[in-house]
């Protein structure tokens, strides 16, 4: 892209990289337990069970646990609890990867993420089957995840923690999301912002950043 300021490029992974349907894990939970999937929605969201772990309060054993407690299912095998939340892990459409492939070649990039070890453990699973990339790792500098740096987006000190580890220039960053408070919340530091909104996906914006 002519006169293009951007030297770094932050991607989120849910619906940037990786299609996900987030109330298909309420409905496999439900299912499971025979509950309505909108009470668990409840019990869940009344319980902080996703934000305890995606923010590395709950390790991946103790978020098994809590479901069973929650749900009351003590005998559930921790592959039964795994599946279910990672249903809503979709697909990793080919074509993505390789851009971000071409991009690797003039831009530093970065993946931030609000996620848990589950979840990066499936989404690698399915990068490997979908494109032959074994990990998110061979593809970015460094991955910033939720679960480990123990905040979410969107709040302002994940993005100060991505800028000031990394080393960039805010003006000098793109950073694309589909949730509009995160872009908000990025654009209020200084970073440059795509909201990636059905039906457009990265593609339809990065092409022009591809030499």
């Amino acid at each position: 892209m002519k006169d293009n300021p951007i030297k770094n490029i932050v991607f989120d992974l849910g619906n940037v990289i990786i299609d996900i349907d987030v109330p298909r894990a309420a409905h496999s939970f439900a299912k499971l337990s025979g509950r309505n999937p909108e009470d668990v929605v409840e019990m869940f969201g009344t319980a902080g069970l996703f934000g305890q772990f995606e923010t590395g309060q709950l390790d991946a054993a103790g978020f098994r646990n809590y479901v069973r407690e929650l749900l009351q299912n003590p005998d559930w095998e921790d592959a039964v609890v795994d599946t279910a939340w990672n249903s809503l892990l979709l697909d990793i459409p080919p074509a993505r990867i390789e851009m971000i492939q071409k991009l690797g070649e003039n831009y530093r990039l970065f993946l931030l993420s609000n996620t848990s070890s589950i979840h990066i453990e499936a989404v690698n699973t399915i990068l490997e089957k979908a494109t032959g990339v074994p990990r998110l790792d061979d593809l970015f500098e460094k991955l910033f995840l939720s679960y480990e740096m123990g905040v979410m987006k969107p709040d302002p000190a994940i993005y100060e923690q991505v800028l000031r580890e990394a080393g960039l220039e805010a003006g000098e960053t793109l950073f694309l999301d589909d949730n509009e408070n995160n872009i908000i919340a990025a654009r209020a530091l200084g970073i440059q912002t795509f909201h990636v909104q059905p039906p457009l996906t990265m593609l339809d914006f990065l092409q022009d950043y591809v030499a």
